[in-house]
C-alpha cells in the first residue's frame, strides 16, 4: 500500500516526530504495547503510560482520503490523578467509522478509500489545561506523545459488517438479494508492457509513442496521485546497440509534456555510450546525471531505471550473465515530479531528438513500484530471432574485415606494379583492352575461403572497382555493385537460390535493398522454402537500415496483425511515420530511382492501353499534339516527363522546357502556375524568382487558386510578408485550394498569423481540411496529433494515425519505381520479373500490388506453383480484400474462393456471403448483388445483419422472394454497361417463372403469357442487333 505522506521526509512536509525540549518533564511517557498494523475495527489496544502530575491521557485516530486530509475519526481521553509516578496500562477498544472499516453493503452505500491512517496518543498536565482555549490540551502541548502509522485496507479486501439487529421484512428481502453480490473492482495492474516485440530503431527522429491513462481502480489512482511528487516507478528496457550516438545524444526513452517540454524521465545515450538521465524536480527545475559505465555494442543489454522518492538507481545487465551487472545510484536534494498521465512517452526518437541505432526488445514499465533484479518480470524473446540477429552481425563483421583487407592488398599490389614499370604506349593499350590483373595473394585459411566463397569470387571480379578508402559510403557502393551484378539474372527466377549468399554480402555492406529482397524471398518462399524467422530477421535489419520497403512492410504487418506479427498500431506508426516523412522529402528531391505511384490494375484493359514509352505511338501522338499548341497535351506531356508517369522515364529538364513553352504559348493559368513553381524551386531549370512572380500574378488574375496559393508561399518564404501571404492563402482557400489550408495551419501553429497568437487547435482544423483534400504534409501533421492526443479536441487514436501515415507512405516514389518495373515487365511478357517486383511491392502492403500479384498467380498458375511456397492467389487476394479501400474485384474473388473452396481451403458459405456483401456496398460492384441473389435462389438464406448492412428494408426481409427481387433490382440499377446485364436477364427469368406458374392454372393467362414472351424476345433481338451495330 502507499506510504503515508505524513511520514515522508520531503521539502513539503513538516516532521511530527517529537523534538527535544528542556522544559518537558521526562518522567512522563506513553507508548503502545501492541500497536495494530492495519485498520481493524474492535481492536483492543494496550497503552502503557506514566504521569508525574495529574494529567489527561488522549487517544486519537486521524485519516486522510483523496478528498479530505487530517480528519479525526476516533477520540478517547481519561484522567489520571491517583496513580502518579506509577507505570499504568489501559486497554482501549478502537472503533473506526464503518465507511473506512467495512465493504459496501445494503446499509453502507459508499465505502471510502483512505491513503493514510495515524494513531496518536499523548499526555497533557491538568495545570496546563485551559478549557477556554481551543488549542489547549492538543498534541503539540503534550509532555509525552507517540504515534503509529496504520496500513489502510483496500475497499475490496475489507470484511462485511455483521449487524446484530432485526430488519423490517422489506429491508431483509433487499439485503438477501445483495448479500452474495460482492462488489468487484476492475482488474488493473500498474505493470505495463510498453513493447512486447522487436522494434528496429534507425537512429532517425521516429519512435513508438505511448500514453498512460488514469487508473480506473480508485485505490491505484489514489496511489498514483500520491506519488506525483514522491515517485516510485521502474522502467526495464532491452537494447541491442549497433553503435553509439552520432550526435551528442540520442533517445532511449523520453517524456514530453503538454507544453512540448521534456518531463520525467528522460534516458538518453551519449556519443561515448554512457546513459544520460534527466528528471524534473517539484520546483520545475530539471536535474541531470550521467552513468559512470558505458553500454556494450552488439550485446543484448537490459537497462533498468528505478526511482524511489529521491533515490535513483540505473542498472545494466547482459543476456549472457544476468548476475553480472553494473549500476549507478544517485540521491537528489529535492523531490522529483512525475505525472505519467500528462503528455506522452516516446520509445526511440521524436521530432526533438534522434533515436538509438539498434533494436529495442521488450520494455516493461511499473508505474507504482520499485522493482529490482530478478523481481522484474521482463524476459527476452524466443532465442531463435535473438541468435539469428547475433549471427548476422557477426557474419557482417567478418565480411567487412575481408573486404577491407582484400582492398588493401589489391591496392598495394597496384602501387607496386605502377612503381616497378615504365609507362609506354603498349602498357596503356594493355591496361585499356587487356585483362585486368587479379590479386592471387590470399591470407585467409581454407575454412574462411569456403565459408565466403561467393564473396571472394565477386572481389576478384570487381577488383578494379574497389576503392582504397574504408568509409561506410564505400561499403555501401560495394554492396550496391554486388546487388546490381547478381540481380541482372533475376528476370529468370531459376537461379534465385544461388544468389542468396551474395545478397547477404550486399546486405552486410549496408545496401539494404538486398536486405529487403532477402526478407521477401524467405517470407514468400520465392525459390526457397518459407522461413518466417529469416523473413522477420531481414525485415528488421532492413528497417534498421532505413530501407523504405522494409519500413513499409513492418508498418503494414503490425497494422494488420498478420504473418505472426502482433497487431500493434503504436509500433506500426513508428515505421509508417518514418516512411511518410521520407515520402514528403522524396517528392521535393526528385533524385534516385523514383516514379509516380500509379494505380494500374492488370484487369483494367483501358488503363493498360494508355501505358507508353518515348518511342511508343501514344507518347508520340501526345508530343505531336503538344507541338501543335494543344494546352491539354502540353500539360500532360510535361507532367509525364516531370513525374515519370505512364511508363515514360523521368526527365525534369525536358519537362521544364515543355512547361516553359506551354506557359508562353497558351497562357493557361494551370501551366503558368506549374512553370512558376519549377522556376522558384530550380528543378530542371535555373531559378528565376522575378519571372515566377510575374507568372503567378498573371495566373491569379485568371482565377487560379493554385496561383493565389503560390503567391502566398512566395511572400511567406521569400519576403517574410505574413499579411500578404495570409491574404493570398485565404483567397486561395475560398477557391478550393487544399495547399492554402495547410499553409494557413502553419501560420497558426507558428504564431505568425497577423493579429493572432499561436492557436494549435485551429491549426489542426486547417491541417485536417488539407489532409482530407489529399495534402501530404497535412496528413502527416494529422497523424502526429492522433498518435499523441496532445490536443483536448483530438483524442488519441493510434489506428487513425496509422491510416493517415500509411496514406502518405504509399505514395513514395521508390515504391512507385518498383511498381513501374513490374508493370513494364508484364507488358513485355516477362512474367517472372513481373512476379518478382509485384511481390516486392505487395509485401509493403500496397493494395494494387497485392491484387496484381494475385491476378498474375491466378492467370499463370504454373508460375506460382514453380517459384512460390505459398498459396499466392488466395494469400494476396485475401490481403487486398482487407484493405481500407479494397477493390470490389478482390471481394468477389475471395467470395468465389470461399463459395467453391480453394485448393486446401474448405467451402465456407458464411464468409462467401460477407465478401459478396462487401462487393455490393454502395458505389462498388453490382455483381455482389447478383451473387447474393443467386445464393437465395439456391436456398441459402442471407443473415439479417448482412441485409441490414445493405440497407434493405426490414419489411422486405421477412420474405425471400421480396429480398431476391430487391437484390436483382439493385443490381440492374447499379449496372453501368449499355448492354443488357445478367441482372436484367435474371430479373426477367424470375418474372417468366411467375408467368409460367400462372399459365398452368389459366388457359387465357397462358395465351397472354405467350404473346408477352414473343414481344419480349423480339425486343431483345432488336436490342442486341443495335448493340452489335454500335460495336
Amino acid at each position: 500500500g502507499p506510504e503515508s505522506s505524513l511520514c515522508r521526509n520531503t521539502s513539503r512536509i513538516t516532521l511530527i516526530a517529537p523534538q527535544s525540549d528542556g522544559n518537558l518533564n521526562h518522567e512522563d511517557f506513553i507508548q503502545f504495547n501492541n500497536k495494530p498494523e492495519t485498520v481493524l475495527n474492535g481492536y483492543e489496544l494496550s497503552i502503557h503510560y506514566l504521569c508525574s502530575k495529574p494529567c489527561v491521557v488522549n487517544i486519537e485516530i486521524v485519516a486522510s482520503s483523496e478528498f479530505r486530509t487530517g480528519i479525526s475519526v476516533y477520540k478517547k481521553r481519561w484522567k489520571c490523578e491517583k496513580h502518579l509516578h506509577t507505570r499504568n496500562t489501559r486497554i482501549v477498544t478502537l472503533n473506526f467509522p464503518s465507511i473506512i472499516a467495512y465493504r459496501e453493503d445494503y446499509f453502507i452505500r459508499h465505502s471510502i478509500a483512505v491513503h493514510s491512517v495515524i494513531l496518536k496518543a499523548w499526555i497533557v498536565h491538568r495545570d496546563a489545561w485551559d478549557k477556554n482555549l481551543s488549542h489547549s490540551g492538543t498534541y503539540l502541548q503534550a509532555v509525552a506523545k507517540t504515534y503509529a502509522l496504520l496500513e489502510p485496507v483496500p475497499v475490496s479486501e475489507r470484511p462485511f459488517k455483521e449487524y446484530n439487529v432485526c430488519y423490517r421484512w422489506d429491508m431483509e428481502y433487499m439485503r438477501n438479494l445483495n448479500v452474495k453480490t460482492a462488489p468487484l473492482c476492475p482488474y488493473e495492474s500498474d505493470a505495463v508492457d510498453i513493447l512486447n516485440f522487436l522494434y528496429a530503431s534507425s537512429g532517425e527522429k521516429f519512435g513508438i509513442i505511448k500514453t498512460f491513462d488514469r487508473f480506473k481502480n480508485k485505490e491505484l489512482e489514489l496511489t498514483r496521485k500520491h506519488y506525483v511528487d514522491d515517485p516510485r516507478f521502474t522502467f526495464s528496457v532491452w537494447l541491442y546497440l549497433l553503435d553509439w550516438c552520432e550526435s551528442r545524444m540520442c533517445s532511449i526513452i523520453h517524456h514530453i509534456d503538454r507544453e512540448s517540454m521534456y518531463d520525467t524521465p528522460i534516458l538518453f545515450l551519449t556519443e561515448s555510450g554512457k546513459i544520460h538521465v534527466q528528471l524534473r524536480q517539484v520546483s520545475e527545475v530539471d536535474i541531470a546525471v550521467k552513468s559512470h559505465f558505458s553500454l556494450s555494442l552488439r550485446r543484448w543489454c537490459r537497462l533498468d531505471l528505478t526511482l524511489e522518492g529521491r533515490k535513483m538507481t540505473l542498472t545494466a545487465s547482459y543476456k549472457e550473465n544476468m548476475e553480472d551487472y553494473v549500476f549507478t545510484m544517485f540521491r537528489f536534494d529535492e523531490d522529483i515530479y512525475h505525472n505519467d498521465t500528462v503528455g506522452y512517452f516516446v520509445l526511440g526518437g521524436s521530432q526533438y531528438v534522434p533515436g538509438i541505432q539498434g533494436f529495442f526488445g521488450p520494455v516493461k514499465y511499473y508505474r507504482l513500484k520499485v522493482m529490482e533484479g530478478d523481481k522484474i518480470f521482463n524476459p527476452l524473446f524466443d532465442e531463435g530471432i535473438i541468435e539469428l540477429l547475433d549471427e548476422h552481425y557477426q557474419r557482417c563483421e567478418d565480411i567487412q574485415e575481408i573486404i577491407l583487407a582484400y582492398t588493401y592488398i589489391a591496392n598495394q599490389g597496384k602501387r607496386a606494379q605502377e612503381n616497378s614499370t615504365c609507362d609506354n604506349y603498349y602498357l596503356q593499350l594493355s591496361d585499356k583492352y587487356g585483362e585486368m590483373p587479379v590479386c592471387d595473394a590470399v591470407f585467409w585459411d581454407e575454412e574462411m575461403q569456403t565459408r565466403y566463397q561467393k564473396l571472394f569470387e565477386l572481389l576478384r571480379e570487381m577488383e578494379s572497382d574497389l576503392s582504397s578508402d574504408s568509409s561506410d559510403d564505400d561499403f555501401y557502393k560495394f554492396g550496391e555493385m554486388i546487388f546490381e551484378k547478381v540481380t541482372k539474372r533475376l528476370s529468370n527466377l531459376d537461379g534465385l537460390q544461388s544468389i542468396i549468399p551474395s545478397l547477404k554480402d550486399s546486405s552486410c555492406c549496408g545496401y539494404h535493398k538486398a536486405t529487403y529482397f532477402l526478407a521477401v524471398i524467405f517470407q514468400t518462399g520465392l525459390g526457397v522454402s518459407v522461413d518466417p524467422l529469416q523473413g522477420l530477421l531481414y525485415s528488421l535489419i532492413g528497417a534498421q537500415g532505413d530501407n523504405r520497403h522494409a519500413l513499409m512492410q513492418l508498418g503494414y504487418k503490425h497494422s494488420q496483425g498478420i504473418d505472426g506479427y502482433p497487431l500493434d498500431y503504436d509500433l506500426s506508426f513508428g515505421y509508417y511515420a518514418n516512411i511518410a516523412e521520407q515520402t514528403s522529402h522524396d517528392r521535393q528531391n526528385l533524385e534516385g530511382h523514383q516514379a509516380f505511384v500509379e494505380i494500374i490494375r492488370l484487369i483494367d484493359d483501358d488503363s493498360l492501353k494508355f501505358q507508353t514509352k518515348e518511342d511508343d505511338d501514344v507518347f508520340l501522338w501526345i508530343k505531336y499534339q503538344a507541338k501543335r499548341g494543344d494546352a491539354v497535351a502540353q500539360q500532360q506531356l510535361a507532367r509525364m516527363l516531370y513525374w515519370g508517369q505512364q511508363g515514360v522515364a523521368k526527365n525534369t529538364k525536358a519537362a521544364a522546357e515543355w512547361y516553359a513553352k506551354a506557359a508562353k504559348d497558351t497562357e493557361d493559368p494551370v501551366l503558368m502556375y506549374d512553370y512558376a513553381i519549377i522556376l522558384l524551386k530550380g528543378q530542371g531549370v535555373k531559378k528565376n524568382k522575378k519571372l515566377a512572380l510575374r507568372l503567378l500574378k498573371k495566373a491569379a488574375k485568371k482565377g487560379s487558386h493554385h496561383a493565389f496559393n503560390g503567391l502566398g508561399w512566395y511572400y511567406h518564404s521569400f519576403q517574410k510578408n505574413y499579411v500578404k501571404a495570409k491574404n493570398y492563402w485565404e483567397e486561395a482557400l475560398q477557391l478550393g485550394s487544399v495547399d492554402a489550408a495547410h499553409n494557413l495551419a502553419v501560420l497558426y501553429l507558428d504564431g505568425l498569423y497577423p493579429g493572432k497568437g499561436k492557436n494549435e487547435s485551429l491549426a489542426f482544423e486547417y491541417f485536417y481540411k488539407a489532409a482530407q483534400g489529399g495534402h501530404m504534409e497535412g496528413a502527416i501533421r494529422c497523424s502526429h496529433y492522433f498518435i499523441t492526443g496532445k490536443l483536448e479536441s483530438t483524442p488519441r487514436n493510434p489506428e487513425t494515425a496509422v491510416l493517415w501515415a500509411k496514406y502518405v507512405a504509399e505514395q513514395n516514389g521508390y515504391l512507385g519505381y518498383d511498381l513501374r518495373k513490374a508493370l513494364n515487365a508484364y507488358l513485355g511478357t516477362s512474367w517472372q520479373e513481373a512476379l518478382l517486383y509485384y511481390l516486392v511491392s505487395a509485401e509493403t502492403g500496397i493494395e494494387v500490388a497485392q491484387t496484381n500479384t494475385a491476378y498474375l498467380c491466378e492467370e499463370i498458375p504454373e508460375l506460382a506453383r514453380k517459384y512460390l511456397d505459398i498459396e499466392c492467389a488466395w494469400h494476396y487476394y485475401n490481403f487486398s480484400a482487407h484493405q481500407i479501400h479494397a477493390p470490389s474485384f478482390a471481394y468477389l474473388k475471395m467470395g468465389d474462393f470461399y463459395y467453391y473452396g480453394y485448393q486446401n481451403h474448405t467451402r465456407d458459405i458464411k464468409h462467401s456471403i460477407k465478401m459478396y456483401a462487401r462487393a455490393a456496398s454502395p458505389g462498388l460492384d453490382p455483381k455482389g448483388f447478383y451473387n447474393l441473389a443467386s445464393l437465395i435462389e439456391e436456398g441459402i438464406p442471407i443473415p439479417t445483419e448482412v441485409l441490414d448492412h445493405l440497407e434493405i428494408n426490414r419489411t422486405l426481409q421477412s420474405n425471400n422472394v421480396s429480398v431476391l427481387l430487391e437484390l436483382y433490382e439493385r443490381c440492374r440499377i447499379h449496372n453501368t454497361e449499355d448492354s443488357i446485364s445478367p441482372c436484367s436477364l435474371a430479373l426477367l427469368l424470375f418474372h417468366l417463372k411467375v408467368v409460367r406458374k400462372v399459365a398452368l392454372h389459366s388457359v387465357m393467362a397462358g395465351i397472354t403469357g405467350t404473346v408477352f414472351l414473343s414481344v419480349l424476345i423480339a425486343f431483345l433481338v432488336k436490342h442486341f442487333q443495335q448493340s452489335s451495330g454500335k460495336s
